[in-house]
């Protein structure tokens, strides 16, 4: 009897509570530096606290490294929703006040349709299809203003 109760009690605490089961620990996204060029990589779904984090490491590491520009590789996002949206749009000028070029990349053909369809947009921030074009994008921006 007491196997079918602690069956039970696991199952209906699962059943109680599901949002538990998507909490874990924070989601980190690797931000490595080429250059003078920070790179960020989201490589799973974000919950609003790491896009908080993210936006935070970001303008932080962008000072720290003096970093000329940072790209953000959103390629593994299947979903970008209005704050999503914002944070990224936020990060981008933020980064700008402290004197770096932002470029984001990697934005799926059905999320760029939802964002349009949503009115969601990058308003005054750089996109590029992928990240090897976006590095040239900086490329051909940094030869340029030599």
């Amino acid at each position: 009897m007491s196997k079918l109760s602690d069956s039970w009690a696991t199952r209906s605490y699962l059943w109680q509570k599901p949002t538990d089961l998507f909490k874990g620990s924070p989601v980190e996204v690797p931000i490595l530096k080429q250059g003078d060029i920070l790179i960020a990589t989201v490589q799973a779904a974000l919950t609003d606290t790491d896009l908080l984090q993210l936006r935070r490491a970001l303008v932080e590491k962008a000072a720290r490294e003096r970093a000329r520009a940072i790209i953000i590789d959103l390629t593994a996002m299947d979903v970008m929703d209005s704050f999503a949206s914002r944070i990224m749009r936020e990060t981008a000028h933020m980064i700008r006040l402290r004197g770096a070029e932002t470029v984001i990349v990697g934005i799926q053909p059905d999320v760029a349709f939802a964002m349009v369809q949503l009115g969601l947009t990058m308003g005054g921030v750089t996109t590029a299809l992928d990240l090897e074009e976006g590095l040239e994008y900086l490329h051909r921006k940094f030869t340029t203003i030599l």
